[in-house]
Order: C-alpha cells, then sequence, then structure tokens
C-alpha cells in the first residue's frame, strides 16, 4: 500500500498528520505531505484513516 497527498486538493486542515504522523507531516504552510510512501502493513489503518478524515479528498491509498 501507498499514500499520497495531491497538493493541488490540500488546504492544510491537517487532520492527514494528526491521525498519522508516522506517515505524513506538515510543512511550512501546514499543508501534509508524505514522508513514508511505503506504508508499513502495521499502519495501513492510520493511512485509511487519513484517507477517510481529509475533507478535501486529497489523501488517497493505492495498493
Amino acid at each position: 500500500m501507498r499514500i499520497s497527498i495531491d497538493a493541488e486538493l490540500c488546504q492544510g486542515h491537517g487532520r492527514c498528520y494528526e491521525i498519522a504522523p508516522e506517515l505524513v507531516e506538515d510543512d511550512e504552510r501546514s499543508r501534509g505531505f508524505v514522508i513514508t510512501p511505503a506504508v508499513p502493513a502495521h499502519l495501513e489503518d492510520k493511512a485509511r484513516a487519513a484517507v477517510n478524515a481529509c475533507p478535501e479528498r486529497a489523501v488517497s491509498i493505492s495498493e
């Protein structure tokens, strides 16, 4: 599983990095960016939660 963030859609709500700080951090504009694109198995639930929490649907996962 891989996680990604569409920078064009991200509005900086911060839910992704609050939910999954092992996978996503905030940048200088408080927008999320992925630090661990290949999601370890033990963090897959957090990745899914980050996707579901994004109101802009900027966070996505792929298999």
